[in-house]
């Protein structure tokens, strides 16, 4: 019997699922007849994920960082302590919030400081930023200069993104592998009278006011689009955008009746099918139990409308201060988490899928979730050169999930990572900061508290 024979050898003939499992057909080449063997592996949608360390982060932090962590910590030590730090916040100074928090959690006051802000997270990791001037007026009580947040957000693009995504450009042996550059836009910061106007975004009484907002974004968005039509020339290999323009959401009741519908504007200008790369994503908040069904219909009209939809898909922003929260977010976790996985899991699969000719565009996974962001990560792996991974980007707010962050980059050698980055005048950022302890305090206080203080303590004494 030659050697060839007596060898044996396994290929595999195809992967199939079936009762939640992806069966694996293998055959051997020695015996008379095939003999399969059946190989089971639970779908990647089942599988569980050791929590990540909760201070092991702490080390790639500066001295300040660790500082304001300590006060955060402290902060945080239990609900009643949180919920006190609530109810006094907006009685600080602003010099002693600056000096005891507003590094962590914002970017800075101007365009020198938050490009020095993106130079520390390279450092960390993190190859990009996702800028959000933090200047809005939801209520329409503030009297802000709608022009000069234009402006501003306009010049943010070239002073900071610009330089920032250029730097790496330069250097990168992987062009794709650096995340585009995000500018977040405010509805509620880009009209006046804003809840009134997207309230009546369809009404055609409300024609002038909704065509400022609609003039307003496609200003900034078209100094995106133009920027990607001209890095493309100088970088035709690269197969995700540059620079993407990000609508973020509402509340739900300005979400339905006017965001959706600036979305479906904005990606029908920015992100024709023709064009190789989206300009324009926009938020789904997957809390609320018709996102799903809001984001199929949409997908349809994209279908036909010849565009490309471009997603950034959060959990939400609003859960305490929603009106009908009873009625339109899912009455436990494990219902947004379901929600939120499949979404994510549907678009991640029809990226890689279909590359360029997939409908989704591009998906920003912006979660603090350690089992969505894994979940993303090891369907991505192996997949390094396609068009899919490259528009797929994991994110978190500057100053919160640091740990989920660290763990991605050092443990599962994660590149497509960002960080939200609120930046601006200290009054506004104020008002931010605020607005997360009061949206996010539950995750506050799960990352924090005691075991943090003690963590910082140690990570600052023995450096």
């Amino acid at each position: 019997m030659s050697l060839g024979r007596t060898r044996t050898c396994y290929q595999s003939l195809k992967s199939i699922s079936s009762r939640g499992l992806m069966l694996r057909n293998f055959v051997s080449q020695t015996s008379s007849k095939n003999a399969t063997v059946m190989v089971k592996t639970p779908p990647i949608s089942s599988m569980s994920f050791k929590a990540p360390s909760t201070d092991a982060h702490l080390k790639t932090l500066s001295k300040s960082e660790l500082f304001s962590l300590g006060v955060i910590g402290v902060a945080s030590i239990n609900k009643p302590m949180l919920d006190l730090v609530i109810k006094l916040f907006p009685f600080v100074p602003v010099w002693l919030m600056k000096l005891l928090v507003s590094s962590l959690y914002c970017g800075g006051e101007n365009f020198q400081e938050v490009r020095e802000t993106g130079k520390r997270l390279q450092q960390r990791g993190i190859n990009n930023m996702m800028l959000s001037l933090t200047i809005e007026d939801a209520e329409g009580v503030k009297n802000i200069d709608i022009d000069y947040i234009v402006k501003e957000t306009i010049a943010s693009i070239h002073e900071i993104l610009k330089p920032n995504l250029e730097q790496q450009l330069s250097t990168a042996s992987d062009i794709n592998s650096i995340p585009p550059g995000y500018i977040a836009l405010k509805p509620s910061a880009l009209v006046s009278n804003p809840y009134e106007v997207l309230l009546n975004f369809q009404n055609p009484e409300w024609k002038s006011q909704r065509d400022a907002l609609i003039a307003n974004c496609s200003a900034i968005t078209e100094e995106v689009f133009k920027l990607n039509q001209e890095f493309s020339k100088k970088y035709p290999e690269r197969t995700t955008p540059f620079f993407v323009s990000t609508i973020d959401a509402e509340k739900y009741d300005l979400q339905k009746a006017g965001v959706y519908e600036l979305q479906r504007i904005l990606f029908s200008k920015y992100n024709p099918k023709s064009s190789p790369l989206i300009s324009c994503i926009g938020t789904w908040q997957l809390y609320l139990t018709d996102s799903a069904a809001d984001l199929a219909k949409d997908y349809e009209r994209a279908e036909k409308g010849g565009y490309r939809l471009g997603l950034k898909i959060v959990r939400g922003a609003y859960i305490h201060s929603e009106p009908q929260r009873d009625t339109i977010i899912f009455s436990d976790q494990e219902g947004t988490d379901k929600n939120y996985n499949s979404v994510m899991t549907k678009v991640i699969s029809d990226l890689l899928d279909k590359g360029e000719k997939s409908t989704y565009g591009h998906l920003v996974v912006a979660s603090h979730n350690y089992k969505s962001q894994m979940l993303a990560t090891k369907m991505l792996e192996a997949k390094d050169g396609s068009v899919g991974k490259a528009n797929v980007v994991l994110g978190q707010l500057l100053g919160m999930a640091d740990n989920v962050t660290y763990d991605l980059i050092a443990n599962h050698g994660a590149k497509n990572i960002i960080k939200y980055v609120p930046w601006g005048p200290p009054l506004e950022t104020k008002d931010y900061l605020l607005r997360r302890l009061q949206e996010n305090g539950d995750a506050v206080r799960a990352d924090n508290g005691w075991p943090l203080v003690k963590a910082v303590t140690k990570t600052m004494f023995s450096a």
